[in-house]
């Protein structure tokens, strides 16, 4: 079953919703002017490079960082005063925070035990929590014992006992290695539908970004440059940041521009959306074409990067997919010459 990503939500109208928020730390502008909607069930990431706003915006909605102007809410309630625990958020690090001489199970009883709740009561909220997590088999284990992407999932269970409205992710899977951080991002959106929480994740990693959000909002010097679907952000990006910033891109304008596209307006084209031909190949209908000579090659394991540099000296990156057993299909050396293809339609003009 396809899951469908919740509906934005209309200006002022979000679960989790800012208005007009800054911060400043001394004379530095960390977040500027901010509005932003949240709605209720999404997987809702804050992507940007370091320094770029978005863990500041994560912590003043967690209420670990006052706002310098501005109001937060949840669910409709006020919270821009609020103390952290007096909000219906809960925060999952990427340290994890366990404590280190507890058992599993007690370190995702601890929540529960500190909101009073009966021991009966705590033990099987707990229990079901860790079972959410599928680790039930280490409960009795201490924090020690266990795998990174073990603790990391009793991290999420720890948080999510304790049925947070919102759940906040402040790059949670950075220690991990990549096969295990590519595991854990199947695994927590999983989590993620079941619970039906939001989730607010922090990521500077664009493809962790892509593979799990039902939106992105693309931090950039305390503002977002852009809020979408990932087919929307990367597809169109609204600036020649976003374009760069979420995968590899070919930023053309000019005379540059105009002797490949026709136009010399400010244009992005993907590298896997471009092809590369033996010499004299023609351009179908609705292609653009160009002659150029292979400078640089790369093989990746399941593609193959080319640098063309184009008869009107354009460098071109283009990422042809190994679909081929060795030996068989075409593959281009430095020096060859080519004809680089790509379909009009995959041409994006960046508006800013």
């Amino acid at each position: 079953m396809t899951h469908k990503p919740p509906a934005a939500p209309a200006p002022g109208d979000g679960y989790v919703s800012l208005r007009g928020v800054s911060k400043t730390f001394d004379d530095v502008q960390a977040v500027v002017d901010l509005d932003l909607d949240i709605t209720s069930g999404e997987f809702f990431s804050m992507l940007g490079p370091s320094g770029s706003g978005k863990t500041t915006v994560l912590r003043m909605i967690a209420g670990f960082e006052t706002v310098s102007a501005g109001t937060i809410a949840i669910d409709g309630d006020d919270v821009t005063s609020l103390a952290p625990f007096d909000r219906t958020v809960n925060t999952v690090f990427q340290d994890y925070a366990l404590f280190p001489h507890m058992t599993i199970q007690e370190n995702v009883e601890y929540g529960l035990r500190a909101r009073k709740v009966p021991k009966p009561d705590r033990a099987a909220q707990a229990g079901e929590a860790i079972d959410r997590v599928k680790l039930s088999q280490v409960a009795d284990r201490l924090p020690h014992q266990l795998s990174g992407g073990q603790r990391q999932r009793i991290a999420l269970a720890r948080a999510l006992v304790l049925r947070p409205k919102v759940l906040l992710l402040d790059e949670p899977l950075g220690a991990l290695d990549k096969q295990l951080r590519e595991e854990m991002q199947v695994e927590l959106k999983s989590i993620q539908r079941e619970a039906g929480i939001t989730f607010i994740f922090v990521t500077h990693d664009q493809e962790e970004a892509m593979r799990m959000s039902d939106r992105i909002a693309v931090f950039n010097q305390g503002r977002i440059e852009q809020l979408g679907t990932p087919h929307e952000v990367y597809e169109q990006p609204a600036t020649a940041f976003v374009a760069g910033f979420l995968g590899v891109s070919n930023l053309i304008s000019g005379d540059g521009a105009h002797g490949l596209v026709g136009r010399s307006d400010l244009v992005n084209i993907r590298p896997e959306r471009i092809t590369l031909h033996p010499a004299g190949a023609k351009a179908e209908a609705e292609e653009n074409a160009t002659e150029g000579i292979i400078l640089e090659t790369a093989y990746t394991g399941s593609n193959t990067i080319y640098i063309v540099e184009t008869s009107n000296k354009v460098r071109l990156i283009t990422t042809t997919l190994n679909q081929e057993l060795p030996g068989q299909g075409e593959r281009f050396g430095t020096g060859d010459k080519v004809v680089a293809k790509w379909r009009q339609n995959h041409v994006a003009t960046i508006p800013n």
